[in-house]
């Protein structure tokens, strides 16, 4: 029984030393891109762009080959959503002002959505908890989604600060996280021996 417990302690202790580890990896790679997307938003938004027309051409090749297989009933149309998934993806690699554009105005739309749900969602119904908040939070969320689509790539520059900044931040909470995590650690293991 003895030999039961020491096993699911050394497995526990291996497991917190990888967690720690790990921990640590993705806080210092979250503050370096943190400092990348802070510094150079509009490069970091290139690539962003860029890995977006990447994907666009990949899903038209996906759909091109789908169009040879006799069992696919649907040929046709494969065949039309490919192209237009490859022309589309070279338009936003090869613009990449409009694919900024089009990353903003989706955040836009998506924010005015989900303020416009949660608005209505805090206005109806019985009095409930913190209905107040989701009420400003909607208003909020409507508003800045309302701002982005204005000026979908001048406020797509905004946000990737923004996001940068909080990548930072985020960054050093996890480092300060796994270097807790690894003091914790070491203080149990010399408290056992």
């Amino acid at each position: 029984m003895a030999s039961v417990d020491n096993d699911t302690q050394t497995s526990s202790f291996s497991a917190l030393a990888a967690s720690w580890q790990a921990t640590l990896v993705v806080g210092t790679l979250t503050f370096i891109i943190g400092l990348v997307v802070s510094f150079h938003p509009t490069s970091s938004l290139n690539v962003v762009a860029v890995l977006l027309g990447i994907l666009m051409i990949l899903s038209g090749i996906f759909h091109l080959i789908r169009i040879f297989d006799s069992n696919e009933t649907h040929r046709v149309w494969l065949g039309i959503a490919g192209l237009m998934f490859i022309v589309v993806g070279v338009v936003l690699i090869r613009h990449l002002d409009l694919s900024r554009a089009v990353i903003g105005l989706i955040i836009g739309i998506t924010w005015i959505v989900q303020g416009l749900t949660v608005l209505i969602g805090g206005m109806a119904g019985d009095v409930r908890e913190g209905r107040v908040w989701w009420i400003l939070f909607g208003v909020v969320s409507v508003i800045a989604g309302l701002v982005v689509i204005s000026a979908p790539a001048s406020s797509l520059n905004v946000l990737a600060v923004l996001l940068g900044i909080w990548f930072v931040i985020m960054g050093i909470f996890e480092i300060i996280g796994a270097l807790m995590l690894r003091h914790e650690l070491r203080v149990t293991v010399m408290s056992l021996a």
